[in-house]
């Protein structure tokens, strides 16, 4: 993954029976409370750390490789 000042690259496989709202439910849920954890003044500033929407693209048939390049590709932007 990558992460980039407002959103983060990642190349994930996921079951398709688990659903990807539940995918970004979990990594949104997850590190709200981490940074809730490290940075105590979260909690009192604001209700949540991130809205509802997230935005999920598919790799179709390019290679893994290439797309790997290409999020690894993002660090130097």
């Amino acid at each position: 993954y990558v992460v980039m000042p407002d959103h983060v690259h990642a190349l994930i496989a996921l079951d398709p029976s688990f659903g990807i709202n539940k995918l970004a439910r979990f990594i949104k849920g997850r590190t709200s409370h981490h940074l809730r954890q490290e940075f105590p003044s979260l909690k009192r500033r604001l209700p949540t750390l991130w809205t509802l929407s997230y935005f999920v693209a598919t790799t179709g048939g390019a290679p893994l490789k290439q797309i790997q390049q290409y999020i690894n590709d993002q660090r130097d932007k």
